[in-house]
Formats: structure tokens, C-alpha cells, sequence
């Protein structure tokens, strides 16, 4: 009950706070096709750990690894001789190739335990390519690394905090090569809504043929709206990119619940309506109680047994059963709340009643349960 109690005091706030429309930037909504990011993705080894690498039995890929390297830097053929260093791991590299990155640019990568090492904490990553989906090389990994976390072991106890076989390389790999993109060769860009909608596809591209003039976009469909780069601003495409991108729009939603029912968290969308309709919340409890008892035979008998008699008691509580009208219509995010508030339900209970509610077709709105 306390639970749902500060759901419904936090979106009450919520309500009266904040005006029921907001206009929201194009930028927060959308994105410009062909400006992204790129996932990058490399192996490499991490060396200098204070013993809790790849154990190389179980990491035959570590070892693999260990002897080409040393043998590309002159060491010598290592085929018969075994390994049993125990401060390398073998890793997974991974980093975000950020739109327009030019040569020499510093990019931030993440780096994963790939054997069964116990921790990554002290290590330094050697010289790692990093290769897009495409197979070329865009960049190229190498520094000492940082983990958040970490690990203690002892003969008969451990401790972990964090995850210490994942850590990160500030600017740690340098841009190699180029994504081929050029934005002033575009004759039009195409604006992708996050989230698609009709409604929100043409009031954007109002707003924009409202300030560019003419008919300088059209909706393609309910998450493309395509913007023409022509006339006098074909010359200056950031230019009119960073125009458009802060024009301000309302955007709509559908009415939505969602419910997430591990945490107990209910989140309501302000457009959600329901019906009039009368809810009550109460139940029929039954309790199932056993006792068993043991009986032993007397201390002369010949051939007793000791046998476990049952012992069951069943009691059943009613609870007294309350109505509470909803009022329905145009009932605003704050009355419906106040409502359910007011029946003094928990988590789970309210859950339940927005569950009932959407089976009797009284809730108009889409009900996920996450």
C-alpha cells in the first residue's frame, strides 16, 4: 500500500507541476539517416596482470595467441616449449565509431574478459585492430586499462564488487581510417522518429515547411519525414541541419501502461482514459495448518512402531468487500490516480484492478507488462 501510494503522490506531482503539453526539440525525438555511430569490434591480449589471467589449460585460445604474438616480434618458434604464465587474458575489444570521425581521433573502447580470468585490474592491452561489420580497419587499441570493480580471494572465502573482468580505455584507440560520408553531396536527408507515429510525422514536417518555407518536407511514412536540401541552403547543410534539429514540436503518444510486475513499478501515460466503472477489492482467505504428532508404544510392548499421526486444521476468513466508482470519460492522469489511490491498494493489488479493468474493456490504453 505504501507502495502505491508514493507512485500515485509522485505522478500527482508529477501532474501538477509540469503543463500536460510540452514541446520537445526534433533532436530529442529523431535522428538524421546516415549520422550514427558504427560498432567496432577487435581481439587483442592484456598483459601485465598479478596473476589472475587465462589459466591456459582451460584457454587454449590465450595460448594460441601468446606464441604468434611473440613470434611477429622476433622471439623464435614457442611450439615445443609450454606456456604456463598466468598474467595474460585473452579479450574482446569493442568501441563506438562516432559519425564524421576524422584521422587521428580519440575514441573510448571497452574491453571483456574472453577466457576465465579472475580479474583484468593492472593489465595493459597490447596493440589491438579494431574491424567494422564491413571487415576493414577503422581503429587500432592499445593503453593501460581501468576496472571498476574488484575481486579478493582466500583459502576459505572470496568477495567480488563489480564485475573486474570488464573494464574501459579512455581515448584508448586512435581513428585509422575514415568512414566514406559526405553531407554536402546529399540532395535530401531523411529524419527517423524514435518512436513512429502519424501524428508526430506531420507536425514535424509543419513545423519545418513552416520555417523553411514551401514544401521543404514531406511525411514518408509514420517514422521518415524526408527534408529536400535544395535552393539557397544546399550549400550550407550543417547549417540547415542545426536549424531544423531545434525547431520545437509537440509530439503524441499513444495511451499507454506499463507494468512492471517483479519491482511493483506502474507507470501511466497521460493520455489514458477508462469508463465508469465500479472496482472492489477483497477476497476469501483459506488456511491450511498441519500439526502432526508422533505416537510411541509402550515401553514393554513387543513389536511396536513409532508412527506420525496427522494433525490438520482448516480455517477460512472472508474479507469485507468495498465498492469504489471510477468515474470514466474524460477523466483526467491525476483523477484516475487519485482513484486508485484512494481504494488503498498495494503494488500487486493495483496491478490486478488495472489488469481487471483492461479485461472489461473499461481501459482505453495499451497495458504492457514488463
Amino acid at each position: 500500500m505504501r507502495i502505491a501510494a508514493s507512485i500515485a503522490a509522485f505522478i500527482g506531482a508529477l501532474c501538477l507541476a509540469v503543463p500536460s503539453v510540452a514541446d520537445v526539440r526534433i533532436k530529442d525525438i529523431a535522428t538524421f539517416e546516415g549520422v550514427r555511430e558504427n560498432q567496432l569490434v577487435g581481439y587483442g591480449l592484456v598483459v601485465g596482470l598479478n596473476g589472475t589471467g587465462d589459466s591456459l589449460r582451460n584457454s587454449p585460445f590465450t595460448e594460441k595467441s601468446i606464441e604468434a604474438m611473440l613470434e611477429r616480434l622476433g622471439v623464435g618458434n614457442l611450439s615445443d616449449d609450454r606456456i604456463k604464465t598466468t598474467n595474460t587474458a585473452a579479450v574482446m575489444v569493442t568501441a563506438m565509431l562516432p559519425p564524421f570521425a576524422r584521422l587521428g581521433s580519440p575514441v573510448d573502447v571497452v574491453v571483456s574478459s574472453l577466457g576465465d580470468a579472475t580479474s583484468l585490474r593492472g593489465g595493459t592491452l597490447i596493440v589491438t585492430p579494431l574491424t567494422g561489420a564491413d571487415g576493414e580497419v577503422y581503429a587500432v587499441a592499445q593503453g593501460p586499462i581501468a576496472v571498476a570493480g574488484f575481486s579478493a580471494t582466500g583459502v576459505a572465502a572470496s568477495i567480488t564488487e563489480g564485475v573486474p573482468t570488464v573494464a574501459r580505455i579512455e581515448n584508448g584507440a586512435t581513428v585509422e581510417n575514415e568512414v566514406d560520408f559526405q553531407l554536402s553531396a546529399l540532395d535530401s536527408v531523411r529524419i527517423a522518429l524514435r518512436n513512429p507515429d502519424f501524428t508526430t510525422a506531420v507536425r514535424m514536417s509543419d513545423a519545418i515547411n513552416n520555417r523553411l518555407g514551401g514544401n521543404s518536407s514531406q511525411v514518408l511514412d509514420s517514422g521518415t519525414v524526408e527534408l529536400a536540401l535544395h535552393g539557397a541552403g544546399k550549400g550550407d547543410v550543417p547549417g540547415v541541419l542545426s536549424e531544423v534539429e531545434n525547431l520545437r514540436l509537440e509530439p503524441d503518444s499513444i495511451a499507454k501502461v506499463v507494468i512492471d510486475a517483479k519491482t511493483g513499478t506502474i507507470v501511466i501515460g497521460a493520455n489514458v482514459r477508462i469508463d465508469r466503472v465500479a472496482v472492489s477489492q477483497g477476497g476469501l482467505t483459506v488456511m491450511v495448518r498441519e500439526d502432526p504428532e508422533v505416537s510411541q508404544p509402550n515401553p514393554i510392548t513387543i513389536g511396536g512402531t513409532t508412527v506420525v499421526v496427522p494433525r490438520t486444521s482448516v480455517a477460512v476468513e472472508e474479507q469485507e468487500t468495498h465498492f469504489t466508482i471510477l468515474e470514466g470519460a474524460d477523466v483526467s492522469l491525476q483523477r484516475l490516480v487519485d482513484a486508485l489511490n484512494a481504494i488503498g491498494l498495494s503494488a500487486t493489488q493495483t496491478i490486478s484492478i488495472l489488469q481487471a479493468i483492461k479485461a472489461a474493456g473499461a481501459l482505453h490504453a495499451d497495458l504492457e507488462i514488463i
